[in-house]
C-alpha cells in the first residue's frame, strides 16, 4: 500500500499542508515555467506551445492562453483540443480541473479548485484542501468569472461576464449572476438565428 503523503491528500480531496517541501517545489516548478512562457514574444508560438504542453495535460498541443496567466501546478489542469484563454487567466489546479474541446475563456477568468477551513484555527495552520472542476464541451466563460471549487458545467454552456459560478450548471443554458444561475436555455431559435448570421457573413465576404 502506497504511503500517504501530502500530495496524495490534496489529490483525494482531504485536508492537506500546503506548506509541504514536495508542494512547495512543484509549485516553484510551475511558477518558473510559467514565468517563462508569459516572457515569450507574442510571435514566439512554439516557444509557448513547448512550455505549455510540457507543464499542463494538453494531448492535442493546440491550446492557446494569452499572457499573462497563472496557475498552480499545471499537472492537474487538463485541455481539450482547440481551447483558448483570454488574458490574465488563472487556475487554481489543487485539484483536478478538467475542461473539454472548443472551449472559450474571456479576459481575467479564474477556476478555483482550492478551498480553506471556516474555522481559523483550523485554517492558520496552513491546512486546505480543494474540490475538482469539470468543463463540458463547446463552453464560452465571459471575463472576470469565477469557477468556484466542485463546480461541474455541462456542454455548449454560455457562462454571463462577471459570473461567480458557485454550483453546477446543465448543459445547453445560459448562466450569469453572482451566485450564477440559469437565464435560459439555448434554443432551436438561438441555432437558426446564429445560423443565420453565419450565412450572411458568408454571403458578404463572397461579394467583396
Amino acid at each position: 500500500m502506497a504511503a500517504t503523503t501530502e500530495r496524495t491528500l490534496m489529490l483525494a480531496g482531504k485536508l492537506y499542508n500546503s506548506n509541504d517541501p514536495e508542494l512547495i517545489g512543484l509549485r516553484k516548478k510551475a511558477q518558473q515555467a510559467i514565468y517563462r512562457y508569459n516572457q515569450t514574444a507574442p510571435e514566439d508560438e512554439d516557444a509557448r506551445e513547448e512550455i505549455l504542453t510540457g507543464l499542463v495535460d494538453c494531448p492535442s498541443g493546440d491550446a492557446h492562453l494569452e499572457v499573462p496567466t497563472r496557475m498552480d501546478y499545471g499537472g492537474n489542469l487538463h485541455l481539450g483540443r482547440s481551447f483558448f484563454a483570454n488574458y490574465g487567466s488563472i487556475f487554481l489546479d489543487v485539484a483536478p480541473i478538467t475542461i473539454g474541446d472548443n472551449v472559450m475563456f474571456g479576459p481575467a477568468v479564474s477556476v478555483y479548485t482550492a478551498g480553506h477551513p471556516v474555522v481559523a484555527s483550523v485554517r492558520n495552520e496552513d491546512l486546505e484542501y480543494g474540490h475538482p472542476i469539470t468543463i463540458g464541451n463547446n463552453v464560452w466563460i465571459g471575463g472576470n468569472a469565477v469557477i468556484c471549487p466542485g463546480v461541474t458545467i455541462g456542454d455548449n454552456v454560455v457562462i454571463g461576464a462577471g459570473a461567480i459560478v458557485t454550483k453546477n450548471i446543465p448543459a445547453n443554458v445560459i448562466a450569469a449572476g453572482n451566485p450564477a444561475r440559469v437565464i435560459r436555455p439555448l434554443t432551436a431559435n438561438d441555432e437558426r438565428f446564429w445560423q443565420g448570421e453565419k450565412q450572411a457573413y458568408l454571403e458578404a465576404i463572397q461579394h467583396d
